[in-house]
């Protein structure tokens, strides 16, 4: 690569010359310490490199990744392989050669956090290293209630509330701060009591729920939208449904841009395809 193109002070392209660090992704790869050790560079320089490198990723859209959390399941490694190879059904109206060219999964990031204390340190450093790098723009948890299942009793929700907050203050600012799209996968429960009813916006085919981490965290999200799959009647013999596999519903239970709407999808094997 030519170092020379970059908008960097002569001082750092000798640098990176010197220590023949010949791409961006090898700056990418590093941590600040290594490539301070390398080049030789102060920490001011090396803050002003990283910095250069990140604007001219987002400016010509070379790396767009994202970050998968993962807090209870393994991530379903075999269903990405099977949706990158099924790439070509589900963009068909993309040339093929520019398909191939894609490799989809090469800019996913996975991390495992089966506890509070991983979480906490993958949000507040590894996340946050990525997108100060420009690597990634969407950032996915799956899930939220997994963490605070077993760690907190009924007699814990002062405590549990806090760590709510403080998560969530922290999601807030990193989405905010980066422009980055926050996705924080969360279950439900049935809405046994009368309050529970009145606190819940949600119901599936008649039955009324409410967000599995209850209002504390529903309360941090900027918007709120509820899946669920609908159960079909069974075809009668002879008869072919239009529509392959189960068919859902994306709803918006709660957006400050968005009236509530809805709208119908099913997954199939190359992926999530909407129903008009």
């Amino acid at each position: 690569m030519d170092w020379d193109q970059f908008d960097l002070n002569p001082k750092v392209i000798a640098a990176l010359k010197k220590a023949d660090i010949k791409s961006i992704k090898e700056i990418l790869n590093l941590s600040g310490a290594d490539l301070q050790r390398l080049t030789k560079l102060s920490s001011a320089d090396i803050q002003c490199l990283l910095k250069t490198v990140s604007h001219t990723l987002r400016r010509n859209s070379m790396v767009t990744g994202a970050v998968y959390i993962c807090t209870e399941d393994v991530f379903p490694s075999k269903r990405l392989q099977q949706l990158t190879d099924q790439q070509h059904k589900l963009r068909a109206d993309v040339p093929a050669e520019i398909i191939q060219r894609i490799k989809f999964g090469n800019s996913i990031f996975v991390e495992h956090a089966a506890d509070l204390d991983t979480f906490h340190n993958c949000i507040t450093k590894r996340i946050s290293l990525l997108l100060t790098r420009g690597m990634v723009r969407l950032v996915v948890i799956d899930s939220i209630a997994a963490l605070f299942r077993c760690e907190f009793g009924v007699s814990d929700s002062v405590t549990k509330a806090r760590y709510l907050q403080t998560f969530g203050a922290q999601l807030h600012s990193l989405s905010t701060r980066f422009r980055t799209p926050i996705i924080c996968i969360n279950q439900v429960t049935d809405a046994v009591s009368e309050s529970e009813a009145a606190q819940c916006s949600c119901s599936i085919v008649g039955n009324r729920v409410s967000p599995a981490l209850g209002i504390t965290w529903a309360n941090q999200l900027l918007m709120r939208l509820m899946v669920s799959r609908i159960t079909q009647p069974e075809q009668s013999s002879g008869v072919t449904s239009h529509h392959t596999g189960s068919m859902r519903t994306l709803r918006v239970v709660f957006a400050p841009h968005l009236p509530p709407s809805s709208c119908y999808y099913t997954v199939k094997l190359e992926g999530v395809k909407g129903i008009k």
